[in-house]
């Protein structure tokens, strides 16, 4: 089967789902394809979002409570309060919503579609469906497939380095309005995490797997001494993990007709990890970007990729300065103030 489209979506995360949504709103034809079955499911997120994403947040099912701050917990037990409110989600619920947007908008969605190959010269995608193959034409293609980019690679573009994640689902014991952070030579190359989300918390590490490969064992190690101190439920309600893309932008974002977003572009943090924001923000100025082009503006997708640089390039090559700090064999109080984005030596 051969079909056209102005826009092909290829990933339907945050990103995708904001870059879809807004090439839509602007009167272009938009595929957006997924190879998963269900939009957002498995979750691979500790899904929290800044206030600032909260108009993202009202569909049913995706805001699940509200966050006032963060507790940072030093090597030696120095605990620091942060101001830093946002909201908690239901993730797959969040991209969901996003994805049925963009089909409000007019949109076409396939789920279970895959990739295959690409011809960037000649612009077509050859996808494979549950209805078949097709041979796709589109006029600009807009990668939002994650870090590990089935775009990118049939681009010939390098693998982005990555830090590693593993975390688990479980009951919370105690109401919690805060996040909670742990810093320590245990989690080499990142940090521990217990994000409240209503009855249940998301509990994870995050670490770079050439320092330390095993990221079960420091994870169980942070639960049960949890469990002991009556903060979380023994039962693992469920187990989740991931890449997370850790050396900041791309050196292009933009390759011929093709723009990058969300982790496929490299926006998200490389020492948080945060990076939903960044997708959305991304993916929506790609979105209108490739409206623009489309409309007669030339210098369109070059104004996308200056954009994007001015406004998350250098908060992010600090970062990827900063992730030494979190690397240490012998990690200490002030190496991880200096690591970490909760404390001013970071931003020194």
């Amino acid at each position: 089967m051969r079909i056209e489209t102005d826009v092909l979506v290829i990933g339907l995360g945050p990103a995708g789902g904001a870059a879809a949504l807004a090439a839509a709103r602007g009167g272009v034809s938009v595929l957006a394809v997924e190879r998963k079955k269900a939009i957002g499911v498995p979750v691979q997120c500790a899904e929290w979002i800044p206030l600032a994403l909260g108009r993202h947040a009202q569909a049913p099912g995706v805001l699940v409570q509200a966050i006032s701050g963060m507790e940072s917990v030093l090597p030696s037990g120095v605990v620091v309060k942060t101001h830093a409110p946002g909201l908690m989600v239901n993730r797959a619920a969040f991209d969901q919503a996003l994805a049925h947007a963009a089909t409000e908008a007019g949109a076409k969605l396939e789920l279970g579609c895959t990739l295959r190959q690409l011809d960037a010269a000649q612009r077509l995608a050859w996808l494979e469906s549950p209805q078949g193959s097709m041979e796709c034409r589109y006029k600009l293609l807009i990668a939002a497939d994650g870090p590990d980019s089935s775009v990118a690679k049939l681009l010939g573009l390098p693998r982005q380095p990555v830090a590693h994640a593993r975390q688990y689902s479980v009951s919370l014991r105690q109401p919690l309005d805060e996040t909670r952070v742990w810093l320590s030579d245990q989690y080499p190359g990142g940090y521990a995490w217990l994000f409240p989300k209503g009855g249940v918390a998301n509990l994870g590490v995050g670490m770079d797997k050439s320092l330390a490969p095993d990221l079960k064992t420091p994870l169980d190690r942070l639960h049960q001494r949890l469990v002991a101190e009556g903060v979380v439920g023994q039962e693992i309600h469920g187990r989740t993990g991931g890449a997370i893309p850790v050396g900041g932008l791309r050196p292009g974002l933009t390759v011929g007709h093709v723009m990058l977003v969300g982790d496929a572009g490299g926006f998200t943090h490389p020492i948080t990890g945060a990076g939903i924001d960044a997708a959305v923000s991304s993916g929506e100025r790609a979105g209108q970007a490739a409206v623009a082009w489309l409309n007669g503006k030339g210098n369109a997708l070059l104004e996308f990729e200056s954009d994007m640089r001015d406004q998350f390039e250098s908060s992010l090559q600090r970062a990827v300065k900063r992730r030494s700090m979190l690397s240490l064999a012998a990690q200490d109080d002030l190496a991880l103030r200096k690591g970490w984005v909760a404390f001013p030596e970071y931003f020194l």
